[in-house]
This record gives C-alpha cells, structure tokens and sequence, in this order.
C-alpha cells in the first residue's frame, strides 16, 4: 500500500504541476478568464489531493487498517471526478461536466474522513 500511494500521489504531483503549467502558459490566450478560472481550480484541488494520496502513503506505514487504503482510493477517484470535469469543462464549455463535479468533491471529503477515522481509532 505504501508503494502504491507515494506512486499514485508523486505522478499525480507531477501531473498536477505540468497541467498548472500548461494553463498557465498554454490555454491563458485560448479559453476565456472564467474558464481559465475553472481551470486552475481543477489544478488546486488536483495539488492538494495529491499531496492528501502522499499523506496516506506515509499514513499506510504506520497501519495496514483498511480504511486507509479506502481514503487513498476515495482523494484518487475525487481528482479523475472533481478536477477532471473541471479541465474538461473549461477546455470543452460543456457545462453538462459541471454535473460531475460534485461527485468528486463527495470522493475528496470522504477520503479525508476516512483519514481522521483511521487516527482516532489510534493508526
């Protein structure tokens, strides 16, 4: 398990990075500020639960509990749900992917719950 998140939460750094770059760089004369808005928010959250995978994979060390690796899983779907409809948003303008936002965000709440869970029940 530690293997597999400190792979999943480095690659999606990276990623995360290099598609901060692209928008920064690539899209800002492309799309239109309030996509390039949406863009970057998609590029944030992707960061942050990147770093949150990194967290589980330091976490997964120190406990084999499952619902560590469920929060790993759980901040990994919620970067394809949340930040991925966001880049497909603002680089498409179909809002219909804006639908699908909110579902990754549940995945990111329930992946930093599972997180505190696995603390409190003493890691």
């Amino acid at each position: 398990m530690l293997r597999t998140f400190l792979i999943l939460g480095s690659l999606n750094m990276f990623l995360s990075v290099a598609l901060g770059a692209f928008g920064a760089h690539g899209l800002k004369s492309k799309i239109s500020a309030d996509m390039l808005t949406i863009y970057q928010t998609g590029v944030h959250y992707h960061m942050i639960h990147a770093l949150g995978i990194i967290a589980v994979a330091l976490t997964s060390k120190l406990t084999t509990a499952a619902p560590v690796s469920w929060a790993g899983w759980s901040m990994l779907i919620g970067i394809v749900l949340f930040s991925g409809s966001l880049y497909a948003l603002s680089i498409t303008g179909i809002k219909l992917l804006g639908a699908i936002t909110p579902l990754g965000g549940v995945a990111f709440l329930l992946g930093w719950l599972l997180l505190a869970y696995t603390a409190y029940k003493g890691l």
